[in-house]
């Protein structure tokens, strides 16, 4: 399975604030803003989105790319890549998966929840 491309970018920052006002001088909007210094930026114009997150000033920085697929137990890693961590659960309603390219740069993949197995029961009704 083939993915839909860079749907975010994942920029790690020492200073949300900053960070923020510098992609918004570009023109970037933000989208919305968590309670803990993180938050999407979108561009009028398209293409993916940002999600900035502040990280505690001994964390060294990253930028992660972030793909999609349909459907996380369809998806094939590829074999010029490893898997860092499968797929997994997140605090958003996603399952993510991180990947490492040939040169070990992360690349994150993000699938949505499946129905089946995350549906919940309806209740039996009474007759």
């Amino acid at each position: 399975m083939k993915t839909k491309g860079i749907q975010e970018i994942l920029i790690e920052t020492h200073n949300w604030g900053r960070t923020v006002a510098f992609w918004k001088d570009l023109g970037y909007e933000l989208e919305f803003e968590t309670n803990h210094h993180s938050g999407r930026l979108r561009h009028p114009s398209g293409g993916p989105s940002l999600f900035v997150a502040e990280r505690p000033h001994d964390h060294t920085l990253q930028i992660v790319l972030g793909v999609a697929v349909a459907d996380a137990a369809r998806f094939t890693p590829p074999r010029s890549g490893t898997v860092v961590r499968p797929f997994e659960k997140q605090h958003w309603p996603a399952l993510q998966m991180l990947l490492a390219d040939p040169d070990g740069r992360q690349l994150a993949v993000e699938a949505p929840l499946s129905l089946k197995k995350h549906a919940t029961k309806k209740p039996l009704r009474k007759t």
